[in-house]
């Protein structure tokens, strides 16, 4: 994949403590990436109210690719798109490239379902989510 198969980017620099013993970004922070850019645009859209929102997600599934190594300092620009807009769930795909690349250091995805903050039920997504949603979705035509 390339930058051009991602709908909304954000840059994410790493930090000293991100690097391992081996000098380059530990696996774990992979995840957190996916998970800043992914709930980031969430809240930006107006979607998201981690405080006190009827919806949250639940992570159900994730896996990530890794394609090159990244370090400290260099930045990255996680690429977000929607593989998938269900009645009640999202499969999100994260691409993170680094500067001077077009392909991806790592491609990720998680699923999640979203439920009901009180009773922890699968709630369908509202029309306000599904059409903010649809932007970021690859398998309509970009906008």
């Amino acid at each position: 994949m390339s930058r051009d198969n991602y709908r909304a980017f954000r840059t994410i620099p790493t930090r000293w403590m991100d690097n391992d013993a081996y000098g380059h970004v530990n696996n774990t922070v992979y995840y957190s990436w996916f998970d800043t850019a992914v709930n980031a645009w969430l809240v930006e859209h107006g979607l998201l109210d981690i405080a006190a929102g009827e919806l949250i997600g639940l992570v159900v599934e994730t896996g990530c690719r890794y394609h090159r190594s990244v370090a400290f300092p260099e930045s990255v620009e996680a690429g977000v798109r929607v593989a998938r807009l269900g009645r009640s769930s999202v499969r999100w795909e994260v691409g993170l490239f680094t500067q001077g690349h077009d392909a991806p250091a790592a491609e990720g995805h998680f699923i999640h379902v979203y439920v009901d903050r009180a009773t922890r039920r699968p709630a369908p997504l509202p029309a306000h989510w599904r059409d903010s949603l649809a932007t970021l979705d690859t398998s309509s035509p970009a906008l």
